[in-house]
């Protein structure tokens, strides 16, 4: 059975989380936090806490095995943007996106 957990509307760009994402794909749950943990970025610290909410999911739905547990998917979308305008030369407007992302972690 397959337990995830979601986090949606995560400030930062989905570009950022994605490869700390790929790096546990397909690993054991444990082996994933441990990863997670000596990463120094913000991205691993929001992808840490969605994989211990699916962690805790699965121990809510007395998970059998708890121990062996996999990360099987690991997706980073994209989300909305707050789109400001700032002034440039000549007149000029220039649009900054501020990024969301949705990360979803699934383990089985």
């Amino acid at each position: 059975m397959a337990y995830t957990a979601t986090h949606r509307h995560a400030r930062i760009s989905a570009t950022k989380v994605r490869p700390v994402a790929a790096l546990i794909r397909g690993k054991r749950v444990d082996e994933a936090l441990a990863i997670l943990r000596f990463q120094p970025q913000r991205r691993a610290r929001m992808l840490e806490k969605v994989l211990k909410s699916a962690l805790g999911n699965a121990e809510d739905l007395r998970a059998p095995n708890l121990g062996g547990l996999r990360v099987v998917d690991a997706r980073v979308d994209g989300g909305p943007m707050f789109k400001r305008v700032r002034p440039r030369a000549r007149g000029m407007a220039h649009v900054i996106k501020k990024r969301f992302a949705h990360i979803k972690v699934t383990i089985e």
